[in-house]
């Protein structure tokens, strides 16, 4: 399954690459029909967990510059699945919400990428999925 280049055995870090590298494949295939990046499915899924937010807490949960958030939700407005407005607590400041479109984009999105992820760990058993998740969990912290 890995490309051993000649040297015998791969590192623990080439294969959890190649995992990774899969998995970024898988997910690009589960987004395919929407036409969305995956910085695009993740905003709209942070948006669709979280509620109402303020560009800056969006960028902060999504881990990217506010300047590349702004270019995301740049992109998600143009398209009608997010709108801005002004944040009640401070008239100053502009709140990101789902539009009704948006909403069930995030929902498709997010059965989608649930079937995705269940045929693709489907190869372990109950046990296994329980052994890695404390591994990941693990290795998050």
């Amino acid at each position: 399954m890995w490309d051993h280049g000649g040297e015998g055995e791969d590192t623990l870090s080439d294969a959890f690459r190649g995992i990774a590298r899969q998995l970024r494949h898988a997910t690009a295939e589960a987004l395919a029909p929407w036409d969305v990046t995956p910085s695009q499915a993740r905003a709209l899924g942070v948006l669709r967990r979280g509620g109402d937010q303020r560009a800056g807490e969006l960028a902060e949960r999504l881990r990217i510059a506010p300047r590349s958030a702004t270019d995301v939700l740049d992109g998600l407005a143009a398209r009608g699945w997010i709108e801005r407005a002004p944040d009640p607590a401070d008239r100053r400041a502009t709140i990101v919400r789902l539009t009704d479109s948006g909403q069930s984009l995030a929902d498709s999105i997010r059965a989608a990428r649930a079937a995705e992820a269940e045929s693709f760990f489907a190869v372990l058993d109950e046990p296994d999925r329980v052994e890695l998740r404390r591994i990941l969990g693990q290795l998050a912290r």
